[in-house]
């Protein structure tokens, strides 16, 4: 079962108050601090994630099992720890970009 998390945007400039994710070379604001629950995302340079997730919005779901969740998908971005406690993944699906993280 997957719940809903954030939408997160690309962004062309660090937004205020946004941390820096070292496994994805990005700039994230955190979506709690948003009353829709949107994360915008600077991207380094030399991010190493795929251009889909710079360049479209995508929606992020918490998952129980993220290498349960990730078979059988285009998966776009192999999962990494993003912080301690969350690691994540990227799929394609259909043209829309999904985020799928589980808690550790």
């Amino acid at each position: 079962m997957a719940t809903f998390h954030h939408i997160g945007v690309p962004v062309s400039a660090k937004q205020e108050g946004a941390a820096y994710i070292e496994g994805g070379k990005v700039w994230a604001t955190d979506p709690a601090d948003h009353p829709y629950n949107v994360e915008y995302l600077f991207f380094e340079s030399d991010t190493p994630m795929h251009e889909l997730i710079q360049t479209k919005n995508h929606v992020a779901f918490m998952v129980e099992d993220l290498d349960a969740a990730l078979v059988g998908k285009t998966v776009i971005c192999d999962p990494f720890d993003a912080t301690e406690t969350l690691r994540v993944a990227f799929i394609e699906d259909r043209g829309a970009i999904l985020e799928l993280m589980q808690a550790l």
